[in-house]
């Protein structure tokens, strides 16, 4: 599977939607501008057509400013030129469309000339046309008159308001439209690996990997995405190794109790009480493995019941030592338990908690050599099982909670054991709100601690 080609491909189809999804937001735009204009200029109509006179378009109030600031209509056809250089040809163009008539009605502009012959004649204003009443200090000083239609005129006397305002709108339109384009190649690219390294991994590559780039929020997907990958991955690998470690500890007691039938059905062996016993042993052997494969799997799943209550953690760990008092004096072994608080109150399942605790004196049973010691201390809501045995390396400590993890020479599968004590023990002191440490003790030996944080009265 070529990776980069589907990156490309990807990032050309994504490019090219956000592309026509950036064009579709600005058209939306434009078209709700139109809208809005429209309907302004229609509302603008409406009253015009109702109630001109409370109208007071920009021409007027240069026209009033005029007067009162000269007192006089003296010099007006140069009005528009006052106005913004922008704004000079549209108001130019409205000037040439009106005639200005004193208060008494006589034509004081016509089409923007103050010098034609209808100058100083009486206007006869007719229907058809648009007049708007100049006022100064509260005094009627004059009428604008527009000839062009009636309704047509308001669209073109907002003209230079609506110009203004349609221009901004299509300059932030084409603004947006650059930043969207921008913005499409800055997230394209990392956005286009994210999608083609998922399928990727929809299709079983769980190595697959994105290069964390781009905005604060991709990188945040990004990294995600590459810790679900890597989780995946390893989840993965751990049960291929499983499984590949389950058949090697059932291949070895099936090896031992298939060479024994098969020996005594050959008449190899006697069918005697001996020979059956050792196949019995590995009968035996197999349903401890399967027992603690179980129990692993329901505790790992959080599917494991437990009937939490007050225990006294003195009692529950006197209990567990003297349970394998008996093999440790078989092995020369001493194993003692020291408190070092006169009660421990806590909730906890009395038999899981048990349970955990002897999963740590076997192992340390296991690995401690003739004559050794084992000491189980037990403090204020803590339990700590220790030995004088040869120790684990420091690099190996890390694992020794592992399913099937056995340490070279010492912890070897000559010793016995299945490999999974310590870790059904930290599942089953994790599953009650507790803590598991291992560490190597300074005197030489190991030292794994049962903690746990709350207690009860």
């Amino acid at each position: 599977m070529n990776l980069h080609s589907d990156v490309d491909s990807t990032a050309r189809l994504i490019g090219q939607r956000l592309f026509v999804l950036v064009l579709r937001v600005l058209g939306s735009v434009l078209v709700a501008l139109v809208v809005l204009l429209v309907l302004a200029a229609w509302g603008t109509l409406s009253w015009l057509n109702t109630t001109p006179e409370n109208i007071q378009p920009l021409l007027v109030y240069m026209l009033e400013s005029h007067y009162d600031a000269r007192g006089s209509w003296d010099g007006v056809q140069h009005v528009y030129e006052r106005s913004p250089s922008l704004m000079v040809s549209m108001y130019q163009r409205r000037w040439n469309e009106t005639s200005l008539l004193d208060s008494t009605g006589k034509i004081v502009v016509d089409h923007g000339n103050a010098g034609g012959t209808a100058v100083g004649q009486v206007y006869a204003l007719s229907e058809s046309e648009l007049s708007l009443p100049l006022s100064a200090n509260s005094q009627k000083v004059g009428t604008l008159v527009f000839h062009a239609n009636r309704l047509l005129e308001p669209l073109l006397l907002f003209a230079p308001v609506f110009g203004p305002f349609s221009l901004l709108a299509l300059l932030l339109g084409v603004l947006a439209l650059l930043i969207g384009l921008r913005l499409v190649r800055r997230l394209v690219v990392p956005l286009s690996e994210v999608i083609a390294a998922a399928q990727s991994v929809s299709e079983g590559n769980l190595a697959a990997r994105v290069k964390v780039d781009g905005p604060s929020e991709l990188r945040i997907l990004i990294d995600s995405f590459n810790q679900m990958a890597e989780s995946l991955e390893r989840n993965d690998r751990e049960r291929r190794e499983l499984l590949a470690m389950v058949a090697h500890e059932l291949r070895t007691p099936l090896s031992v109790l298939r060479g024994r039938l098969e020996g005594i059905v050959d008449g190899i062996y006697p069918a005697d009480q001996a020979h059956i016993a050792g196949a019995l042993e590995e009968t035996y052997l197999l349903g401890r493995l399967v027992e603690d494969l179980r129990l692993l799997a329901l505790a790992e799943a959080r599917q494991l019941h437990f009937d939490i209550k007050t225990v006294d953690l003195v009692a529950v760990a006197q209990h567990a030592v003297d349970l394998f008092c008996a093999e440790a004096a078989e092995k020369q072994l001493q194993l003692e338990l020291q408190v070092e608080v006169g009660s421990a109150k806590m909730q906890a399942d009395p038999q899981r908690l048990e349970q955990a605790i002897g999963n740590l004196i076997v192992n340390a049973l296991r690995y401690v050599p003739s004559g050794g010691q084992v000491v189980v201390t037990v403090r204020d809501r803590q339990v700590i099982v220790s030995d004088n045995g040869p120790g684990v390396r420091a690099q190996d400590l890390p694992l020794i909670f592992t399913r099937f993890w056995r340490g070279e020479n010492a912890r070897s599968r000559h010793a016995g054991g299945s490999g999974l004590g310590l870790a059904i023990a930290k599942e089953l002191v994790e599953g009650q709100g507790g803590q598991i440490i291992a560490q190597n003790r300074p005197q030489g030996g190991l030292e794994v601690m049962i903690i746990f944080t709350l207690s009860s009265d």
